[in-house]
């Protein structure tokens, strides 16, 4: 687990959820708030069309590479809200499956919701992240 970021938990809640409930950086860290990775490959389309797995692992793949890009890797995450198009608990469950298994032990703070529509033709997964890294 990152020395940065610390993951709360309390006896007090459910365990049944499979994250942390909460998370915190120390002062001097830099937060990096991150635009909603998404299911495109270098063309600009939308991987995986019809496929929640699918999808959520090229979000995530993404959102790895962004926080690379800025200095992050996934142990600097605080907390995610994940989007996905559809009003079956089955196919968000499906999506955050695949999340949760390429966060590992970093059982990060995350919502997981289902709307209506995103952004991209075909798209059915966004992973938006706060991250927080000392310099």
């Amino acid at each position: 687990m990152s020395q940065t970021v610390s993951l709360i938990r309390s006896a007090d809640l459910s365990d049944v959820a499979q994250y942390a409930y909460a998370s915190t950086a120390p002062a001097e860290a830099r937060l990096i708030f991150f635009a909603g990775a998404c299911p495109l490959g270098l063309d600009g389309r939308t991987v995986g069309a019809g496929d929640y797995a699918a999808q959520a692992g090229k979000a995530m793949e993404n959102l790895a590479i962004a926080l690379k890009a800025a200095g992050a890797q996934l142990e600097n995450v605080l907390s995610t809200r994940v989007l996905v198009a559809s009003s079956k608990q089955s196919d968000l469950v499906e999506a955050w499956t695949v999340i949760r298994e390429a966060f590992g032990e970093h059982d990060v703070p995350s919502t997981l919701m289902g709307v209506t529509v995103l952004g991209y033709t075909d798209q059915l997964v966004e992973i938006e992240a706060v991250a927080a890294v000392i310099d």
